[in-house]
């Protein structure tokens, strides 16, 4: 399969952090890749997040966020799925990059799910328009985990 490089940018479309993925599935309106945890161990909500943790991210071109499923490295087990608010991601070639919007939803494997980071959405500045999409993919992203069918 082939990598991509996973490009994090900021408003000002700067690359904050980049990683390689390998591209699982590929459709029209999205792109899904295997990456591994690769910062040292670091507690997040009731979990810990491990190096070689196992992401199965998918991106969208349509869509205001990205939803990664995690899960551990040790027994395969699934930790939950971390959720970024995004601008629609751009893929290429041999690369994907999207403008996180700081605005994340974690849903944990049971279920639970917790809206994160609000107050750095807010330092952002973002206009009307920008915080509606923003919102509105909050909502679409809680609709599925809603309905126990999140998108694959």
């Amino acid at each position: 399969m082939p990598v991509m490089k996973i490009l994090k940018k900021n408003l000002a479309d700067e690359v904050t952090w980049q990683y390689d993925g390998e591209v699982l599935r590929r459709e029209e309106n999205s792109i899904t890749v295997e990456a591994f945890f690769n910062r040292d161990d670091m507690p997040f909500q009731e979990i810990v997040l491990k190096r070689n943790d196992r992401f199965v991210e998918t991106f969208y071109t349509d869509r205001w966020f990205n939803i990664f499923e995690i899960y551990d490295c040790d027994n395969g087990k699934l930790k939950g799925w971390y959720c970024n608010i995004t601008k629609p991601a751009i893929i290429e070639d041999d690369s994907v990059s999207y403008v996180d919007l700081a605005l994340d939803l974690w849903v944990s494997a049971d279920g639970k799910r917790k809206v994160l980071d609000e107050d750095e959405l807010e330092e952002l500045g973002l206009d009307d328009e920008m915080r509606q999409k923003a919102f509105a993919g909050l909502r679409e992203l809680e609709q599925y985990f809603e309905s126990k069918n999140p998108p694959r």
